[in-house]
């Protein structure tokens, strides 16, 4: 994707990035990413968002929807993710309703047993499945760039390991024994999906 200079002025002459997300470990997340390129992340709270409703169909979908809103409401550049988890076997879900497989108040546990249980109600043999995150930018004057990064693994189970967040515990990188669970969450965020969707946006917005 080639812009024009003007435009990507647009985006890194912004000092403050709004994180137009309600979870706490992604706003940290994006917030440790975004650290080096001498951005303020703050989040939709601080922002006085309201959180709108996901009504898209996939992960580009919700993440425009969100940082459209995000950037309409603070006046900012806002960034937002939406991500997932996608199970070969199950066709894909939870995918975009990952969180809502949780439930209120969020339960990753819970939603961790379920996929498990759908698994076994299959007699799938197959636990490949990957995460995926969708990154869109938005500016207030309108204008959204989109990302999307990926990393492959399989599913185990019993869930291991008490770092990360969502279906972390249950799942393993292509490649290594850990689960992203029992990973070092440095190690972690260095190859995980929204690590990947993050390169492709730094590459895009700052040539880096």
């Amino acid at each position: 994707m080639h812009h024009h200079r003007g435009e990507n002025a647009l985006f890194t002459g912004a000092k403050t990035w709004v994180i137009a997300s309600h979870n706490t470990g992604k706003i940290r997340e994006i917030g440790d990413l975004i650290a080096p390129y001498n951005l303020h992340a703050i989040g939709a709270y601080e922002a006085g968002l309201d959180e709108p409703e996901e009504t898209a169909k996939t992960f580009i979908g919700n993440a425009v929807l969100k940082a459209e809103a995000g950037a309409k409401g603070s006046g900012h550049v806002a960034l937002a993710d939406d991500s997932g988890l996608e199970v070969k076997a199950l066709g894909g879900d939870p995918g975009i309703y990952s969180a809502r497989w949780a439930g209120e108040p969020r339960d990753f546990n819970r939603a961790m047993e379920k996929v498990h249980a759908a698994l076994i109600e299959k007699n799938a043999t197959d636990w490949s499945a990957r995460f995926v995150c969708a990154l869109a930018l938005a500016h207030p004057d309108g204008g959204v760039r989109v990302y999307e990064g990926f990393v492959e693994g399989q599913l185990v189970w019993p869930m291991r390991g008490q770092n990360g967040f969502g279906y972390d515990p249950m799942f393993v990188p292509t490649g290594y024994d850990l689960t992203f669970g029992e990973m070092d969450p440095a190690h972690k965020h260095a190859m995980s999906h929204r690590a990947h969707a993050f390169k492709l946006l730094v590459e895009d917005v700052f040539g880096a």
